[in-house]
This record gives structure tokens, sequence and C-alpha cells, in this order.
């Protein structure tokens, strides 16, 4: 079987853009490359990107995805998958452990039995965030983000989900092709940053933009955002500035 980038990009849901900068990081490289400059992919590479394709919906940056895949490639299809399937069964335990959770002290409210402590918190996983963010903004602003993340629809989930990804994947061949960050095709991807920051909380200009700058002055967020890219995270805090001043002005 081989597949030409436009018919990969159907069939995977990926766009053709990103499959283009997965090629020119090193991720997933094209079987062949035609005469006139067309990517065409195979059976290996198709394989290649649902394994992509599955850690990023795990959480997963790129960088630690192509040193994951480095390592698979030591090891026999079969084995990868496998491997890959245990993490996911791991993944629907915890899940299962969580749902369980929530359920029984569902019951324990609704019943008025005493809550034991020991049992309310199997299934969680702890934010490193959390505490910075409550010493930086308040426990206020902190509760009424996690208010927001309650009411999430389907929707609204899928794009928090898939959002900062989307747009950290689509500015880093802007930023390689040297484009302006008030450029509009920069510009609506900062759009959407901003609308999946929104249901967290809705930034005015000034918190918008300082939001920006904490993703250059913490290593971490900088690791996160630009997976050792350390322009990229450079590029979109800038873009955020632009956004900012021609569309919040407050």
């Amino acid at each position: 079987m081989s597949w030409s980038i436009a018919e990969l990009a159907r069939i995977s849901g990926v766009s053709s853009r990103t499959l283009r900068h997965y090629d020119a990081i090193g991720l997933l490289t094209p079987a062949r490359v035609a005469y006139n400059g067309c990517r065409h992919y195979e059976s290996e590479q198709a394989l290649r990107l649902q394994q992509i394709l599955l850690f990023r919906n795990l959480g997963l940056g790129l960088r630690e995805i192509a040193q994951i895949l480095e390592r698979d490639s030591r090891d026999s299809t079969v084995a990868v998958l496998q491997r890959h399937r245990r993490w996911l069964i791991d993944e629907q335990d915890r899940l299962g452990r969580l749902m369980h959770t929530i359920d029984r002290t569902i019951e324990d409210v609704q019943e008025g039995r005493p809550m034991v402590t020991e049992t309310m918190f199997e299934g969680f996983e702890d934010n490193p965030y959390e505490a910075e963010a409550r010493e930086r903004w308040g426990d206020e602003a902190v509760d009424a983000s996690h208010e927001r993340m309650r009411g999430w629809s389907p929707a609204e989930a899928d794009k928090v989900l898939t959002g900062y990804g989307r747009v950290h994947e689509g500015l880093a061949p802007l930023l390689a092709a040297g484009v302006p960050t008030v450029d509009d095709r920069v510009q609506r991807l900062i759009n959407l940053h901003y609308e999946v920051t929104s249901l967290f909380w809705t930034p005015s200009a000034e918190a918008y933009r300082g939001l920006g700058q904490m993703y250059v002055d913490d290593e971490r967020l900088t690791a996160n955002i630009g997976q050792g890219n350390d322009a990229l995270v450079t590029y979109l805090r800038d873009a955020m500035v632009a956004y900012a001043e021609a569309q919040l002005r407050c």
C-alpha cells in the first residue's frame, strides 16, 4: 500500500502541514519523495504515524515521542505494539479506579455516609503546577477554573486536549519560514490558543501577555512547549503580545 501525503492526511485526520513538519524534524520520514517533491508513505510509515498519534493523545511532546520511537526501533513491530497496548491498559485501569472513586463519593454524599479519606483520592494524579497557580493567582481564581472545567462539553474537552498541540505544531513551520507574528496565519493559531485558554479562565490583555512571558521565563514550560526549540516559545510569546494588542485592548 502507498499513499500520497494528501491521502494519508485524509485517512489519519492529520493535516498535510503537520505531516510535512514531522518530516522536517525527522519524526516521520516518507517512504519516498517523487520527482515533483510529493511525499509518499507506505505501511511502515502509517504504523509509525499511529504510534505518534497514540503518544500525542497520552499527552507526550514530540521530543519525548522521538526518543521512545528511537528506542522502539530496536524491537519488533509486534513487541512495540504489545508494549503500547500495556500502556493503554494501565491508563484504562487508572481511569477505572478514578471512576470508581467518584462513584463511591457520590453514593457517600447522597446517602449521608461518612467519607473514608484513605480511599477518596484513588486514581488522581498530582498536578505540580496547581500550588504555584494558587500562590500566583489565588484560590478563588484556581477554584473558578476548576468550576469551568466541570462544565465543559465533550467538544470543549476535546478542544482542550488537542488545541495547544495544534497551535505549537502549526507555529513551528511558520517560524521556520520567517513569517512575522502579526501575519494572519500566525494570529489564527493564537486565536485558537486564546480560545483554549479561555476554557480555563478569561485573561485580559495584560494577563495574556504575562502568560506568554511566563512560557519563556519558566524553564519547565519552555521545555514542554518548545520540545527543544526555545525559539518557538519566544515566537509564541511575541505572537500572544501581538494578539493582545490587536484583539483584547484592555
